[in-house]
């Protein structure tokens, strides 16, 4: 076998065996594979492309090209959560303390931000004290306690993933279904969960722009997970503008608490409650996602899952005060509004551009390990569809530094359109992939 006679296969439309699919994957991570070789078998699949068998194979062996986590230790059904990325997604934590405060077990590894999608685990680091990393033994005990942790994924999960993104990304080759399928899946599959909930974003501020092509990539992690016996369901959500008003790490861990309290911005308390129904039904402790969805409410509205938020937030060291008095948060320095230049309808709010501003203001990475400004960012003040009068504020920005705030305040200024008409409002959950696979057991 060798990788001449696999490039020439892929590149003539034939179908890739499993063992040939592993032979490159294995070569390629420990380096016996040049990049050059490697990139030709990527042209080849963009422009041939791979079958759900061929999709399914590349997946189990990146998956396991490193760890998989053994999580039998952990009592319960144990159910992830990932998204494929957005601004101002700060739900997992929201979803993760009402599932586990509905009695479903959460261990789940978060990856940190680049560029303008935050990173959970960033977030997290802006709760003085709060630390991401811990022993394996610390973690499953942690779960088995309090039934929730979060920790910063480990570089052993899923190396050729890491290694093949790299190279797609300078090759032209990330855009490819089953290539995006295998990268996500391959690292959840091999965290160790019982049951994965994907949410698929859609629109300006996500990867894939339109729903059906969000709908087609859920529709194969879907299909992924569950032939590699994961009870798997794929939530397809709009991202045309940011989720909830906070964009930046504080901002929205300050977001995220009031959505706990049932104080949140009106999107992103419906698409939590949503998504932690169904989370709450894949870990078996609801009959139906709708029942969870009730469990999730209650969980909500009695205060249960704000508990479960500072219990959390104390056992990984932090202070879980902060559920009461935001101003133990990192505090920014400087801070500029954006008026409205004329009265109307805000008729969208570019996603893409209101990541980018809040790039700037120090609250992303323009480089992996870059230091990041806890306290920066940017809070809406209109979302779409909201009546706007010339000069009232559409959006706050804030940091520590007042040239990168200033320059974030640049960037917003093109992220809104004023119209003179109410626009016509997208749903926010656009569709839900994958419930009628599952059993009813």
């Amino acid at each position: 076998m060798n990788m001449n006679d696999i490039i020439l296969k892929k590149r003539t439309g034939a179908e890739l065996s499993k063992p040939e699919i592993q032979f490159f994957i294995d070569g390629y991570t420990n380096g016996e594979i040049p990049d050059y070789q490697a990139s030709a078998l990527l042209m080849a699949i963009m422009f041939q492309k791979l079958s759900m068998e061929e999709t399914v194979c590349l997946t189990e062996a990146m998956k396991s090209s490193g760890d998989i986590v053994d999580l039998s230790a952990i009592h319960g059904v144990k159910v992830d959560k990932h998204s494929t990325g957005g601004v101002g997604d700060k739900t997992t934590l929201v979803v993760g303390p009402i599932a586990a405060a509905c009695g479903v077990p959460i261990a789940k590894m978060s990856g940190r931000g680049l560029g303008f999608t935050g990173g959970t685990v960033d977030k997290m680091e802006s709760i003085p004290g709060m630390k991401t990393t811990m022993e394996s033994d610390a973690f499953m005990k942690q779960v088995n306690e309090i039934g929730l942790a979060v920790i910063g994924q480990t570089g052993h999960i899923a190396p050729a993933d890491k290694k093949l993104y790299a190279l797609r990304d300078v090759t032209a080759t990330i855009d490819n279904l089953s290539l995006i399928s295998a990268s996500i899946m391959s690292k959840k599959l091999a965290a160790g969960a019982d049951a994965i909930l994907l949410d698929v974003k859609c629109g300006s501020g996500a990867f894939m722009k339109t729903r059906a092509d969000a709908v087609a990539l859920a529709e194969m992690m879907v299909s992924i997970g569950n032939l590699s016996g994961k009870r798997t369901v794929a939530a397809v959500t709009d991202m045309s503008q940011p989720l909830g008003l906070a964009v930046g790490n504080a901002l929205e861990v300050m977001e995220a608490i009031h959505t706990l309290k049932g104080e949140g911005p009106a999107d992103i308390t419906k698409l939590s409650l949503e998504l932690a129904g169904i989370m709450v039904y894949l870990g078996r402790k609801a009959d139906s996602p709708e029942h969870g969805k009730l469990l999730a409410k209650e969980a909500m509205n009695n205060g249960a899952a704000l508990d479960k938020f500072a219990q959390f937030v104390a056992y990984q060291g932090g202070n879980p005060k902060i559920v009461e008095d935001e101003k133990l948060f990192p505090e920014a320095k400087y801070r500029f509004d954006l008026k409205a230049s004329e009265s109307g309808y805000i008729g969208s709010i570019d996603a893409n551009v209101i990541g980018l501003a809040s790039q700037h203001t120090g609250a992303g990475r323009t480089v992996i390990g870059e230091q990041i400004d806890m306290s920066a960012g940017i809070v809406l003040r209109k979302k779409v569809g909201d009546e706007v009068r010339e000069g009232e504020v559409l959006a706050s920005l804030q940091g520590n530094m007042e040239s990168k705030a200033k320059l974030g305040l640049d960037e917003c200024k093109k992220a809104f359109i004023i119209q003179k008409n109410p626009p016509e409002l997208k749903d926010l959950i656009q569709d839900i992939i994958g419930l009628s696979l599952l059993d009813t057991n």
